[in-house]
């Protein structure tokens, strides 16, 4: 239910040297040039009848330097010499400067990016083909004079199933089929003594696996429920950000003009055949009463509606600590209820985004054994779906306090398990939503690296409160350099107004084949 998916997300972590003096003399080798004293290495005594001794792969080889380190400045040349400037090291004596220069432009300025084919099938009834994806991303960063730097990458989607099948309805086909954007579109520069980021970027406050809770400034993209890598997963923002930088302490200051928001994909039209996005977040509907669902409405691009926050960073002894206050036009959609009454009673649902603000901290700490995680998130304003006919809008404010803890370690070296607890509490709690006054999850994540470049991992997520669960087990295998191809399930289970029992019949197995570059 979406009630608890913003609780998930909250629970489903680089003087001068001269040329020759008045005898004329050539210098016989580098160190007669930068008048240094000879090396000397001991000579082995002649072999017969080996072959002739390697070529030098280097200057140093050559010139039979062991010191890498710049040689010492000479003094000045035999008086009445012209003195020239002085090469401020090997590199620039043999015009070594500009190539490293070059090579170093040509480096920053290389497309990467990635290739994907994802396959899935939902087994569970109705069966049916949910995905026949084709994903490319591919980016480049180079400077603008030596000042600013910048990054450009963006990624094509396109999901053929809704070509091969009919099982989607027509808005749910317009929705997923194609999907253009960008990921990255954004200038480095300093200024003010300050370093700044401007334009469509990732803002990562917090990471806990496969969790969202300090990560309150990502929109995500929830028209696969949490299931893809988060990297995916998450929406960049088109924002302005500052960062001040002081020994072991970080502030960062972000404001966003014009906010992403999550994408949730389209709803069932129950007047039409063929089925809505596998995870759309229904809300909790009362008992007897048609629904219709609307399309989501955006806030408008008026000042009002921007986002702003403040994040500050200290690391002391080893302990990672943050804390941050953010205000912003909230990027997980609320259902506004409407009551139609003729001819006959039915409801209709909108989701919208209001306006709240949040306060959060975050730690982490190498404990040597295990390595600790923690966040927690209060979070004013924001409204939930009741069960209760009678209530204006169907929605009731519930402020709520969200927090996790995780620990992180490696039995052996091949092994790693991380296990997580997480809470949600809701302050003056209304009993007409179907959360709990404290509702409480906890995770556990086992990853083992096998031979030949398999490796194995299963995370499941529960609930403490009731029956309501996912699983999530799967296989990889780097098979080659930048390769490598996944196969797994997803499965849910439980109560069909849980988060994961709703989804009771999405279970699915999965396939993906990526090429990195």
């Amino acid at each position: 239910m979406i009630l608890r998916l913003s609780r998930l997300l909250g629970v489903v972590a680089l003087g001068a040297p001269v040329l020759a003096g008045a005898s004329g003399d050539l210098p016989v080798s580098k160190d007669a040039l930068f008048d240094m004293p000879p090396v000397v290495k001991k000579v082995a005594k002649p072999v017969q009848n080996k072959a002739p001794a390697p070529l030098p792969e280097s200057k140093d080889d050559l010139f039979g330097l062991d010191d890498k380190s710049p040689p010492a400045k000479p003094a000045s040349a035999t008086a009445g010499q012209p003195e020239k400037d002085a090469p401020a090291s090997k590199a620039a004596l043999f015009d070594e400067a500009s190539i490293t220069s070059v090579a170093q432009d040509e480096a920053a300025s290389r497309w990467h990016g990635f290739l994907q084919t994802e396959l899935a099938y939902t087994y569970a009834a109705p069966a049916h083909w949910s995905k026949v994806m084709q994903r490319a991303e591919l980016g480049t960063e180079g400077k603008l004079g030596s000042d600013i730097r910048w990054k450009v990458s963006g990624r094509l989607d396109y999901n053929a199933v809704y070509d091969l099948t009919h099982f989607y309805q027509d808005a749910v086909r317009d929705d997923q089929r194609f999907d253009l954007q960008f990921r990255d579109a954004y200038l480095d520069f300093s200024g003010a003594g300050l370093d700044w980021r401007v334009g469509r970027q990732q803002i990562v406050w917090g990471e806990m696996v496969g969790v969202f809770v300090a990560d309150v400034v990502s929109a995500k993209d929830l028209r696969e429920f949490i299931l893809p890598d988060f990297q995916t997963l998450r929406i960049p923002q088109w924002a302005a950000r500052a960062e001040y930088f002081k020994d072991d302490f970080h502030a960062e200051a972000i404001w966003i003009p014009v906010a992403s928001y999550d994408q949730i994909g389209k709803p069932k039209d129950f007047s039409q055949p063929g089925s809505g996005s596998d995870f759309y977040p229904y809300p909790a509907t009362p008992a007897g009463y048609p629904v219709v669902f609307r399309d989501e409405a955006h806030p408008n691009d008026s000042l009002n509606h921007t986002n702003y926050g403040l994040r500050l960073s200290q690391l002391s002894h080893g302990w990672d600590m943050s804390g941050f206050v953010y205000s912003s036009m909230d990027s997980q959609a609320t259902f506004y209820r409407q009551l139609v009454a003729a001819p006959t009673p039915f409801f209709v649902y909108t989701p919208r985004h209001d306006r709240i603000w949040q306060a959060g901290a975050t730690l982490a700490k190498d404990m040597g054994a295990f390595v600790l995680k923690a966040e927690t998130v209060y979070t004013h304003g924001r409204s939930f779906n009741t069960l209760d006919a009678t209530t204006p809008n169907g929605l009731v404010k519930q402020n709520t306090l969200d927090w996790i803890v995780g620990l992180d370690f490696n039995p052996t070296a091949d092994t790693r398990i991380n296990t997580q607890l997480y809470q949600r509490i809701y302050f003056d709690h209304d009993p007409t939503i179907i959360p709990g006054q404290v509702e409480s999850d906890a995770s556990l994540l086992v990853n083992h690296k096998l031979a030949h470049s398999w490796e194995a991992e299963a995370l499941l997520v529960h609930s403490l409160n009731r029956s309501d669960w996912m699983v999530r087990p799967k296989l990889s295998w780097a098979f080659q350099t930048n390769w490598r191809w996944t196969a797994g399930l997803d499965v849910f289970g439980g109560v069909r107004t849980g988060l994961f029992g709703q989804y009771g019949q999405q279970d699915r197995v999965y396939t993906e084949l990526r090429r990195d570059f």
